[in-house]
């Protein structure tokens, strides 16, 4: 009976999960992924240089988050760091979409063979079924996030042309793919951002018409010193929130922890979120949304209200 009971269990939440009430499974697993936990910052300086996807160059990556605790497709999110003339080669996904996010520097990007060189912070997004790499044409080192999102829960491909993309390439002046350019000078005030303290400046730097998958948006936002983007939550999407630069304060239901440059903080489903800005400088963050529904986005202010209604 002990088997058949945990089976019937199981079988319970893929239903309600598929019924859009993933916040259930999510209360069951809150407490065994604690704020501090969840928070990547991986040392690259302790991983092995590589070659991405056949390339002549180096590179070399380790996982920001754990997506396996996400409810949501994301397939990985590395921290990255290419050397000069390294770069993952030129390849496809035909499953999966993916995004090389340069932070610093100039890279030269290709995608459908198109290759330009674009000035960071910023990155182009590749939709399934279009051949991509990158580069570094610099004398210094390339820090970059590798984002991937597939279209099948777990799976992912990859078919390698084995194309550095490097030399005796034809640079077009004005790239012919889309591109992500991470410039404050675009973002627009908001007050009292979800409910916060004070003005941040953001922008929705990418949308989901960019993606096939359920990728939902990327958002660019600076909280000044003093100021927050209050406490809120997600029914529908999950976040990870990238710190570009600058030190504050996570706030996750009733948990917090500092953050500082290139940390990642993962949220799922209906957890309760603020980040305030207890610092000196900016702090400027990069924001992944994924929903379980594609186009359907959706924000409430404060935490979740206690289930049953009523109090003591």
């Amino acid at each position: 009976m002990g088997t058949m009971n945990g089976s019937i269990g199981r079988f319970i939440v893929v239903a309600i999960a598929a019924l859009g009430l993933a916040f259930t499974a999510n209360a069951q697993r809150t407490s065994k992924w604690p704020l501090a936990d969840r928070i990547g910052h991986p040392d690259l300086e302790k991983v092995k240089l590589g070659h991405s996807h056949g390339a002549v160059g180096l590179n070399r990556c380790a996982p920001l988050i754990d997506s396996s605790q996400m409810d949501v497709n994301i397939y990985f999110i590395l921290r990255c760091q290419m050397m000069p003339g390294g770069g993952p080669a030129e390849h496809f996904h035909n499953t999966v979409e993916e995004m090389f996010t340069i932070l610093n520097g100039e890279a030269q990007f290709t995608i459908d063979s198109h290759t330009s060189r674009v000035k960071g912070p910023g990155g182009a997004p590749q939709r399934m079924g279009h051949s991509h790499g990158v580069v570094n044409p610099t004398d210094d080192v390339i820090e970059y996030i590798n984002w991937d999102v597939s279209s099948i829960r777990g799976h992912y491909d990859a078919f390698n042309l084995g194309d550095s993309r490097y030399k005796d390439v034809t640079l077009d002046a004005i790239p012919q793919f889309m591109f992500m350019h991470l410039d404050k000078s675009l973002l627009k005030p908001e007050q009292n951002y979800h409910g916060g303290q004070g003005t941040v400046q953001y922008r929705r730097a990418l949308d989901s018409d960019v993606f096939l998958t359920n990728w939902a948006y990327m958002d660019h936002e600076v909280i000044p010193p003093g100021s927050s983007d209050g406490l809120h939550r997600h029914a529908g999407v999950e976040e990870v929130y990238f710190v570009m630069d600058g030190n504050g304060t996570f706030q996750l239901n009733d948990e917090t922890s500092p953050i500082r440059k290139w940390d990642a903080i993962p949220v799922r489903f209906n957890e309760a979120h603020s980040i305030t800005n207890n610092g000196t400088g900016d702090l400027e963050l990069l924001i992944m949304g994924v929903s379980a529904q594609k186009n359907v986005l959706d924000t409430e202010l404060g935490k979740m209200p206690p289930r049953g209604g009523g109090g003591m």
